[in-house]
């Protein structure tokens, strides 16, 4: 039981409850994940085309994961909801893998990170991407979800070891952005 208080989501019975932040202080925050969904050649080169019968698969998949990640809290039980300030899902086709890689990167002020949001952006966008694509493939993996990095809180900034680097700001070559702020 001494273990089970030590587990920030159970309290002193075991019992599963959203953490006290209140006194933590607000403080500028960020995080990036990425992910990729491998599938055949053919679907990859369809999707870059643009005819697939459900339309646009990237445009509908980035704000999919927008969307996702200003909701995380509601799809998650324990995460507190957050004031998210800028949420950017960038999806890229790379015909190595073959499929599309997909990263995120989510900004609050806030108590506590956006982990799980960026998380969730790359998850429900890589899900959309699937839906979106079935038709054509229905054996698509989606893999390689994880947190790339966050900034901000307590621990300061940390990058997975071994990352590449963290999702860019602005469009590169080749790469279909989308971007969610608020005013």
């Amino acid at each position: 039981m001494a273990e089970m208080a030590r587990l920030s989501h159970l309290d002193r019975r075991g019992a599963a409850h959203m953490v006290d932040i209140s006194a933590k202080p607000e403080t500028a925050r960020e995080a990036t994940a990425s992910g990729a969904v491998r599938m055949q050649a053919t679907t990859l080169r369809a999707i870059s085309e643009g005819t697939l019968p459900k339309g646009d698969v990237l445009i509908v998949a980035r704000i999919a994961g927008i969307q996702a990640a200003k909701r995380t809290s509601e799809l998650i039980p324990l995460c507190h909801p957050l004031p998210l300030s800028l949420v950017e899902v960038d999806c890229k086709p790379d015909a190595a893998l073959p499929g599309i890689r997909i990263e995120s990167r989510v900004r609050c002020t806030a108590r506590t990170g956006a982990e799980m949001e960026a998380l969730t952006a790359v998850t429900v966008t890589a899900l959309t991407i699937y839906d979106m694509a079935k038709s054509a493939d229905r054996w698509m993996t989606i893999e390689s979800i994880q947190l790339e990095g966050k900034q901000g809180g307590k621990s300061g900034p940390m990058t997975r070891p071994g990352a590449t680097r963290p999702l860019e700001r602005g469009s590169r070559r080749g790469t279909h952005r989308a971007a969610a702020g608020t005013a």
